[in-house]
Order: C-alpha cells, then sequence, then structure tokens
C-alpha cells in the first residue's frame, strides 16, 4: 500500500513538471510563430521590369532576416482590391489608371521581429533601388513584444515555482518512504551494515517506482494531447514532435535524478540519527 501511495504522488509530481515543460516550450513556439507572422511591405518602383524583380526576390531570399516573401503584381493587387472593396477603383480614375504598385509582402525572422532590428532592416530596404518604401506595423511591434515579454516573465516565475514545489513533494513522499523503515536501517547499521549495502535497496526501490511514476505521467500527457489535438487541430502547429519528446525526456530524467537524490539524502539522514532519535 506504500509502495501505491508513493507511485501515484510521484505520478501527480511528474505530471506536474510535464505541463510545465509542455507549457514553457509550446508558449514558446507561439512566440515564434506570432513574430515571423509581422508583414513588412515592400513597395517597389513601378519602372521595374520582371529581371529587376528577380534580382530583387533572390537578393532579399539570401538575407538572413527574411522568413518568407510573396511578390505582388499591380494587376493582383488591383483585383484583390476589387474584391475586398465590391468595386473597381479604376472606374472613377480612368481607363488604363492603376492607382497600386507592385509590392513585397516579407515575414521576417522572429529574432530580428523587434523594434531595433525591424528599423535597420528597413533602412536597409530603402537602400535599394528598386524600393521606393517600406512599411510595417511598428505600434503593433511594440505592442506585441512587450505583451510576449511580460507573458515570458509570468511563464517563467510560474515554471520556477512549480519545480520548486515538484522537487519539495517529491522528496516529502520519499522521505516519508524512507521514514516508515528507520528501524530496519537502524539495525542494519548496528550489525555493521556499510552506508552504501544500506542505500542500495532504498534506491533502486525508489528508482523503480520513479520510473513507473514517469511512464504512467507520459501516458497521461500524451492520452491529454491526444484529445486537445483532436478538438482543436491547431495545437499541432505549436506542440511539434520535438516539444513533445523533450517534455517526456525531461519527466523522464527528472524521475531518475530527483528519486535517486532524494532517496540518497533521506537514507542519510536516517543512518546520522540517534536511537533516541528515531522515536520521535
Amino acid at each position: 500500500m506504500r509502495t501505491f501511495t508513493s507511485c501515484i504522488s510521484t505520478t501527480l509530481v511528474l505530471l506536474l513538471l510535464g505541463l510545465v515543460v509542455l507549457f514553457g516550450l509550446s508558449a514558446h513556439n507561439l512566440s515564434k510563430q506570432v513574430r515571423e507572422n509581422l508583414t513588412v511591405t515592400l513597395l517597389l518602383d513601378d519602372d521595374l521590369d520582371s529581371a529587376a524583380t528577380d534580382t530583387l526576390c533572390l537578393m532579399l531570399s539570401a538575407r538572413p532576416y527574411v522568413a518568407a516573401m510573396n511578390y505582388i503584381s499591380k494587376e493582383q493587387a488591383l483585383e484583390e482590391e476589387m474584391e475586398r472593396l465590391g468595386t473597381n477603383p479604376m472606374e472613377f480614375l480612368g481607363e488604363g489608371e492603376n492607382p497600386y504598385t507592385a509590392s513585397i509582402e516579407m515575414n521576417v525572422q522572429a529574432d530580428y521581429a523587434c523594434t531595433d532590428s525591424l528599423v535597420w532592416i528597413s533602412n536597409e530596404l530603402r537602400s535599394m533601388w528598386q524600393v521606393t518604401d517600406v512599411v510595417y506595423q511598428k505600434e503593433l511591434v511594440d505592442n506585441l513584444n512587450q505583451l510576449l515579454r511580460r507573458t515570458t516573465l509570468v511563464l517563467a516565475v510560474l515554471a520556477a515555482l512549480l519545480m520548486i514545489i515538484s522537487v519539495f513533494l517529491i522528496h516529502t513522499t520519499v522521505r516519508l518512504s524512507v521514514y516508515a523503515r528507520r528501524f530496519s536501517i537502524h539495525t542494519m547499521r548496528l550489525v555493521g551494515a556499510s552506508w552504501a549495502f544500506i542505500r542500495w535497496p532504498f534506491i533502486r526501490q525508489s528508482l523503480g517506482i520513479g520510473l513507473v511514476a514517469a511512464f504512467l505521467a507520459i501516458g497521461l500527457l500524451f492520452a491529454g494531447l491526444w484529445w486537445v489535438m483532436q478538438k482543436d487541430p491547431f495545437v499541432q502547429t505549436v506542440v511539434t514532435p520535438a516539444v513533445i519528446a523533450i517534455m517526456a525526456g525531461a519527466v523522464l530524467l527528472a524521475a531518475v535524478l530527483l528519486t535517486i537524490v532524494c532517496t540518497w539524502l533521506s537514507v542519510n539522514h536516517f543512518l546520522r540519527m540517534r536511537e533516541n532519535e528515531m522515536y520521535r
């Protein structure tokens, strides 16, 4: 019964730890997606021919800050605006007058989606003779980065607190399990058994409980993720296979390290006890 209780307690703690890792990594991926969805629009010169446009696109694709880009011709821009407005602007400007210019919609890498980086990127792009202007939503970038910084800070503090709680709970669970057998430890010490000999059965048992608890926690996390992904397929873009693998590895590693370390410390504590302290 004591072993079953320890296994359940450790499973719940590891489940909590796995959720912390999962939320942290998923938040990082979501932040990256949001940053890379920011659009920087390059307005191109009206006299630009197809060869110059292709050259510009090749130059941009070689830049380290470019994540993706999409060329929009004057005709395509006009068609999109007609669909949006429900009318043809050329009716008011005269036949053959296209008020729109060709452009390139560019998404920057997540690491460059901040105000300082976008300023020098814009200056570099404006220096190209094919580009007449560079447009992006500066206020949106500032607000987004401020929101992401606050969210990251909150998640970091929450993760630290949950990690401390997890370690404390596992240590308490292991210590209570060893406490119930403190008289056995004292007896083995009296007959001359070495500390390493006394510790090994406890470490082996705790390691077994930790591994079983880890696989139970991982199984529950997988089942929960599968259910959530069935309800909302968007979760798959944030919770990638790499995130799931890291989460499972973190839970398994924590189960091994924490149970061994906590058992080692707990057994040593009772090995140092005097006989009269055993009854307290």
